[in-house]
């Protein structure tokens, strides 16, 4: 009963007033969020369960969620009940204290790293202040710390932190646990901070289990990645990453981080972007070349996924394409003529193969091509390139580069079809695929209408998302 007071699980808070019904009650919740068989009844799954490590702050909207097996508005709610957020983008934190057995300029790599989780898929900055004020606190404390009762420390295992929400900025670890930077013994720093840092951030408990705000704890993997449900929780509150500035992952995060020297901010930690980390977040623009490969564009880098699905790492756009910006509009290769176009504010670029054709970039606004498009295709009936921006598209020819008569339309030719899609391509099968976020649209070039929709990492296995296939539960 302790237990389910202490992690918010009874709706009248006050210990030993609760009657059987509402204690059958409250546990049945508990198993919910734990993904453990609906008894109502004390069983020792459930014991086992209440005894494993875990974080301190309490599951009181993960409770909520999980009674419902959250769609995407629920799960939104989750972040904002009464977690709050900060009205600014740029925050700063401070590692007040740490175990002094651990090595200070390891510490400091391992918070930052875990800092870098968040920013690196949202509008966030942090900056390490090491002395006076900081937005974001980091302290180490035993047992009672003037918390109130219910957030003192209970020595190793049980609660391992615990964290206060937007605008508080504190983050507490127990000073009891054996606290580790490495993948064998010992609670994993890195992994509690980044988790701490979510509730710092407004981020509630997660009932999806994959989730890193899921509430217990979870040894660090090489393959260590937000889930699809942080990654939205996050960007519902502080919005997505800047879409100029190159997104890099952490990635393959090191289990020993004495591998990650002090060059950390150097050129080759963009190559440590996770191979298919497209699959976790949403890209640029794609599109497809007369071979059937895929081309994904995100930030700085691209991936080539082959015609059987086989995705390769990220590779940067400089040595293929030279002097393409990073966060393209739109991208779209032409079958006519077996070149690539990019398109970026104003602004397009022409390739024939790895080489800038004369007079590109060019101003492609002063042509009637609209600013900022939201998607590029080769349209295979028009023999024509099509543009798409908001509710409607333009039809280009390419030799002379320029809007076709009668152009732009409504979008509403494109029955079914939604504005501000991502990108798009024809594929082998004929049809044309829309990409917005993780979602796709079919279209039908014969019947031009829509005829399918769905989760494009998880049902289009020629996206190359082999893994995506596991979390099926969080789309």
């Amino acid at each position: 009963q302790l237990f389910l007071e202490k992690y918010g699980y009874f709706s009248e808070p006050g210990a030993g007033t609760h009657s059987p019904a509402e204690f059958t009650e409250a546990l049945r919740d508990f198993q919910r969020v734990t993904h453990l068989p609906l008894s109502g009844v004390l069983d020792a799954p459930t014991l086992h369960q209440m005894a494993l490590p875990r974080c301190g702050t309490d599951d009181g909207d993960s409770r909520a969620a999980g009674a419902r097996r959250a769609p995407p508005a629920r799960r939104r709610r989750r972040t904002a009940q009464h977690g709050g957020r900060w009205y600014k983008r740029h925050l700063t934190y401070r590692v007040v204290n740490w175990p002094s057995y651990l090595p200070q300029h390891e510490v400091r790599l391992a918070v930052r790293a875990a800092f870098e989780l968040w920013s690196n898929v949202s509008s966030l900055r942090f900056w390490e202040a090491q002395h006076g004020p900081a937005d974001i606190r980091l302290t180490f404390f035993h047992g009672d710390h003037n918390d109130g009762l219910n957030n003192a420390f209970d020595g190793p295992g049980g609660a391992l932190a615990h964290a206060f929400f937007p605008r508080r900025g504190e983050a507490h670890f127990d000073s009891a646990e054996r606290w580790s930077l490495h993948s064998g013994k010992g609670r994993n720093l890195f992994i509690v901070v980044a988790h701490e840092v979510g509730h710092t951030l407004g981020l509630q408990h997660s009932p999806v289990k994959s989730a890193l705000m899921s509430p217990y704890y979870k040894k660090l993997s090489k393959d260590f990645v937000l889930s699809w449900d942080d990654i939205l929780a996050i960007q519902n509150l502080y919005g997505k990453p800047s879409k100029g500035s190159a997104i890099q992952l952490p990635g393959k995060v090191f289990t020993h981080f004495q591998d990650w020297n002090t060059d950390f901010y150097s050129r080759d930690r963009q190559q440590r972007s996770l191979s298919t980390y497209y699959c976790h977040s949403f890209f640029d623009a794609i599109t497809a070349d007369g071979d059937h490969n895929l081309y994904i564009f995100k930030g700085s880098h691209y991936w080539v996924v082959s015609a059987s699905g086989n995705a390769s790492d990220p590779r940067p756009l400089q040595p293929r394409w030279p002097g393409l910006p990073a966060g393209i509009d739109a991208c779209a290769w032409s079958q006519l003529s077996g070149k690539f176009y990019f398109f970026k504010g104003g602004r397009c670029w022409r390739y024939a193969g790895s080489k800038l054709e004369a007079g590109f970039p060019r101003k492609c606004s002063a042509l009637g091509l609209p600013r900022h498009p939201d998607t590029a295709l080769y349209f295979q009936q028009l023999r024509r390139l099509v543009l798409f921006k908001g509710p409607k598209y333009f039809v280009v020819g390419e030799e002379p580069l320029g809007v076709e008569p009668y152009y732009p339309r409504s979008l509403r030719d494109w029955a079914g079809l939604p504005p501000a899609t991502a990108g798009a391509l024809t594929h082998r099968d004929g049809s044309v695929y829309f990409f917005r976020d993780d979602q796709y649209w079919k279209f039908d070039q014969a019947k031009l209408q829509v005829v399918a929709t769905g989760k494009w990492a998880t049902q289009l296995a020629w996206m190359g998302c082999w893994d995506a296939n596991s979390e099926q539960g969080l789309f």
